[in-house]
């Protein structure tokens, strides 16, 4: 890119970075064309996730969606949505083809969808294992993150669809999310959590979205909405970024410094502090007309690239170069989301050569675990999706080994809060099926009347601003004696009872701060027990506030749960050991669950959620063909890992969780997975085991060493290395040389010759790192390349691995700029970032 720039376009304020990136449109007599008043109303967006429409110009409403596991859209289709697995799984692929062909799916979904940006990827670094999103990134090193995301969005964008990466920057951790200031180094910030977005702006992605934090730079505490050295100075200056920068949803708080820091566009709209308040500073020139028409031009250029410029929507594309439709559950999407699942899939253990389990086996196979019965598929928070359908395990193992009798055990519930009331359960009081809602107004009386057909549809908007509070009424059916488990959550101010008894109450109004920080997808909930001889039905009755949720509109939230008489856990417990002793084999998975991964709030800890632990020891005790399925997006804790004779970690698989899973224990397609982040053993080896803010503020005080060069500073071992994957095949290097570079952006090229010695095919991801003995301000090692080879039985393969000059090069905070340092570095390859077989030094001059 090369971009004009204007000095001083700005004035002096100290927000603005003393630089303004100025990229004409390709038609600025457009620009011209505009009354201030629709410039400035360009600026906010229209609805929650649309932006506004000008037809005297051709320019249609595009809609943005959140993503990256899939394309919501906006709600209203009520369309369901191919669902992917989560980051983290893919990017234990390394493989930047396949992130490539998700990202096309990507594309074809958000046509589907009517979505013209999608926002994703998330390149934020896996700094803690306990962040709340770490499943929605991709990994814990910035070098990874990098080459995945740009496979990920040039693929998307190659289809005339926006991608959004966020969130800049400095945005790894959920607690007090839209209120700490991350304060890290200037080296650090360029080498390590600048370097992904940097990667994707040089390939050229259409927008970016600013975080919700603020941060430290040049001098500058400001919220990244607002850091003019950052976006400015960064992003538009030095970078060149030609693209639009967007808010995170109701991030911005102020006027004039956004404008001027660099912020092109305010989400979500309609309001926000550009609505009224942006067009009189223009009028009183605190912000330049210039500032607003470079705003507005980069908005047109969004249009002019997605297709809306012209006032048509963009065609729907096709999945694949079949013709197939983009349906989600269609042959070719099941094929590739199965595919990713299966190929993500780590295999951590396989003593004794378990795995891979021969299709045609005979015998019974207990399926055993909570996360067996409902598997845990996506993350919660912004990143949810409706899926067409959920691969089921039990299904997809009968289907996989027809000469096995495949039989599920829970083994015990791992979850605190209890399943959704069943709507077959509930009905209104005058007999039709679901929940009666009164809506009241501030005095009481009812105004309207609507009815709820389940449990999960209590989140719903209030357009009538007369309405203050609404009363739910169901008639829950206890259908057996014994002791039933009500839960009601409802959030904000509200008033519980049951069977006329009030449980809970409070006086507590909230507003939109409960969608900022998630808390509504995690209220405290209020626990009724009822004893019942015989069947009969209780009266659940819940008044609950309307929430002001500002530009998300106003709306109700009551999570209503209900759990009917059943086997104690002790009992479920027992059943799943009983059944394991009586089978041939036994495949007890374990994980989280969305009470634990989640926007919005981080994890308190490492362990495994209830007694998953013990299950899987009392099961392995009397079943030695034990192989244990680890269902989570983020490190947990495995006491047992080198216990048990297999484990696989089978991430947050999506919609094809079942036919994956069947895919990886029968080898119809290999777990061919790397760790993308570092397992810990113990919780408090971990380099930095929280991000938690001390004082509004969070100190990366580990510098450059993030991740697995944390590990290796301090010279503790984790259950399991970054880069660690076995596979199912065996593997030797054969050697290593540097051979010149065909490319100046890279320093040499490693040329690696490996060898399949197992008798099936199997795929490797060769490794390389770089190490500066001689230098003890950089990391002990770092990842500088990785390359993917399919290798058949007994053949061998040689693979090149560019090694490119900002592996080697570092940032001077006194140059201001990067340096390549005059130093022999080692270079070494092999499996894993501790597993390296082969090495040779590079003698740089500088």
């Amino acid at each position: 890119m090369s971009p004009t720039t204007t000095a001083g376009a700005l004035g002096s304020d100290e927000f603005a970075g003393g630089i303004e990136t100025i990229v004409p449109t390709a038609d600025p007599a457009t620009v011209a064309s505009l009354a201030l008043e629709e410039k400035v109303a360009l600026l906010t967006g229209a609805a929650t996730w649309t932006l506004r429409a000008i037809p005297e110009i051709g320019l249609r409403t595009m809609t943005v969606s959140d993503g990256p596991i899939g394309v919501r859209g906006t709600g209203d289709d009520g369309l369901p949505s191919a669902q992917l697995p989560a980051p983290s799984a893919t990017a234990a692929t390394w493989d930047v083809e396949l992130q490539a062909r998700l990202g096309a799916l990507m594309a074809a979904e958000a046509r589907r969808k009517s979505v013209d940006v999608i926002l994703a990827p998330v390149v934020n670094l896996q700094r803690s294992p306990v962040g709340g999103r770490h499943f929605e990134c991709l990994s814990e090193d910035p070098l990874l993150t990098a080459r995945l995301a740009v496979a990920f969005v040039t693929a998307i964008q190659d289809h005339g669809v926006a991608a959004c990466v966020k969130h800049f920057v400095g945005n790894e951790t959920e607690t007090e999310r839209t209120e700490y200031l991350s304060r890290i180094d200037e080296r650090t910030l360029r080498e390590v959590y600048l370097a992904p977005f940097e990667a994707v702006v040089d390939a050229g992605v259409w927008t970016v979205m600013a975080a919700y934090n603020g941060l430290t730079r040049d001098g500058v505490d400001a919220t990244a909405t607002a850091h003019g050295p950052l976006l400015n100075g960064i992003l538009k200056g030095e970078w060149g970024f030609d693209g639009v920068v967007m808010s995170d949803w109701l991030a911005t708080k102020s006027t004039v410094e956004p404008a001027l820091a660099g912020l092109d566009l305010v989400m979500p709209g309609p309001g926000g502090p550009w609505a009224d308040g942006l067009l009189d500073a223009v009028r009183d020139g605190r912000v330049p007309k210039a500032v607003i028409d470079d705003k507005v031009a980069r908005i047109l250029r969004l249009a002019e690239r997605v297709g809306a410029l012209s006032g048509v929507a963009g065609e729907t594309l096709p999945y694949d170069a079949e013709g197939t439709t983009g349906d989600p559950a269609g042959d070719a999407v099941v094929a590739l989301l199965t595919e990713a699942a299966a190929r993500s899939t780590v295999v951590l253990r396989n003593e004794g050569g378990l795995l891979p389990l021969d299709p045609a086996t005979p015998g019974r196979i207990a399926l055993i675990g909570h996360n067996a019965a409902q598997p845990f598929t996506q993350g919660g928070g912004s990143a949810f999706v409706t899926p067409p359908h959920v691969s089921a395990p039990l299904d997809a193992l009968r289907h996989a080994f027809p000469a096995a009798d495949v039989t599920l055990h829970r083994g015990g519930a791992t979850t605190l809060g209890a399943p959704l009331a069943p709507a077959s359960l509930l009905s209104t009081p005058d007999g039709r099926p679901g929940i009666r809602i009164d809506l009241l107004d501030a005095a009481g009386r009812v105004v309207d009347e609507q009815r709820a057909a389940d449990a999960s549809s209590l989140w719903f908007p209030v357009t009538d601003a007369a309405v203050a509070s609404v009363r739910l009424t169901t008639d829950l059916a206890l259908t057996s004696p014994g002791r039933h488990v009500v839960e009601l959550a409802p959030v904000g101010a509200h008033r519980v009872t049951i069977d006329g008894v009030v449980r809970a109450e409070s006086d507590r109004t909230v507003g939109v701060e409960v969608v900022l920080d998630s808390s509504y997808s995690n209220p405290p909930s209020v626990e009724g027990v009822v004893d019942a001889d015989a069947p009969r039905s209780v009266r659940v009755q819940v008044e609950a506030q309307v929430i002001d949720g500002a530009s998300y509109g106003r709306f109700v939230r009551v999570h209503f749960r209900y759990r009917a008489p059943g086997p104690t856990l002790d009992e479920e417990l027992d059943d799943a050991v009983a059944a394991a002793a009586a089978s041939d084999l036994a495949v007890v998975v374990v994980g989280t669950n969305p009470e634990t991964e989640s926007e919005g709030w981080d994890r308190p800890g490492l362990a495994l959620p209830g007694r998953q632990d013990e299950l899987v020891r009392r099961v392995s005790a009397v079943n030695p063909r034990t192989i244990v399925v680890v269902n989570a997006g983020a490190p947990v804790v495995l006491p047992w890992l080198d216990e048990v004779p297999a484990v696989l970690w089978w991430w947050l698989p999506g919609q094809e969780a079942g036919t994956s899973l069947a895919a990886a224990l029968s080898g119809a397609i290999e777990p061919s997975g790397r760790l993308p982040w570092t397992l810990p053993a113990r919780e408090r080896d971990v380099p930095v085991p929280s991000g938690i803010p001390v004082d509004g503020v969070i100190d990366y005080a580990e510098g450059l060493d993030v991740g697995h060069r944390g590990w290796d500073r301090l010279g503790r071992r984790p259950a399991r290395e970054f880069g660690y994957g076995l596979g199912y095949a065996e593997w030797d290097y054969r050697s290593l040389e540097l051979v010149d570079a065909a490319s100046d952006a890279d320093l040499a090229v490693a040329r690696v010759t490996i060898a399949n010695r197992s008798a099936r095919s199997g795929r490797e991801v060769v490794q390389a790192y770089l190490s500066s003995p001689g230098d003890e301000t950089r990391p002990m090692r770092w990842l500088a390349g990785f390359a993917v080879a399919d290798v058949d039985a007994g053949a061998t393969a040689t693979v090149d691995i560019p090694l490119a000059r900002r592996s080697f090069q570092a940032w001077s905070t006194d140059a201001a700029g990067w340096t390549l340092p005059k130093d022999t570095y080692r270079v070494r390859v092999g499996r894993s970032s501790q597993d390296l077989r082969l090495e040779t030094d590079v003698t740089v001059d500088g």
